[in-house]
């Protein structure tokens, strides 16, 4: 019989690569141009939408759970002036989910459990409740590509 660790970890895993299906499923038809344009005067791009996944990801599990060397800088993730190729975008974006879905199939049930603490997250008191509250970031993408693709 599975424990309910493993089931916690091949769901997440499985979520975390829905996930990125679903953000190529949205952005692999946008142009470069379209990734960067604002679709109303106070909305993120999709571009910079995808940068602040990105860096969410690689600090909240790859430097406080993997143990990554990773430095956030979260205001430049919504303020970058230079836009990056759409390419490497979602290359970095696919490299932090395949770190994050690696990082899941590692935790052991006792992992789950164990203190987490991170700046910006004082809701996330165990490593488990990060992978949770990281896991609904993508719904401000989503919300974002159906505003975009309304305009």
């Amino acid at each position: 019989m599975t424990d309910l660790g493993e089931v916690i970890g091949k769901d997440l895993a499985d979520y975390y690569a829905m996930v990125r299906d679903q953000v190529h499923h949205w952005v692999d038809p946008l142009t470069q141009d379209q990734i960067w344009k604002q679709p109303f005067a106070h909305g993120n791009t999709v571009g910079h939408l995808l940068l602040h996944m990105t860096g969410n990801l690689n600090y909240y599990i790859g430097a406080r759970v993997a143990g990554t060397d990773y430095v956030r800088d979260r205001d430049r993730e919504f303020t970058e002036p230079e836009p990056r190729p759409k390419t490497e975008v979602l290359a970095a974006f696919d490299r932090v989910i395949a770190l994050v879905i690696e990082t899941i199939k590692k935790q052991s049930a006792e992992d789950w459990l164990k203190p987490y603490s991170a700046v910006r997250e004082p809701e996330s008191k165990e490593q488990f409740a990060i992978f949770l509250r990281c896991a609904d970031t993508p719904i401000i993408m989503w919300v974002n590509l159906s505003i975009f693709r309304a305009n």
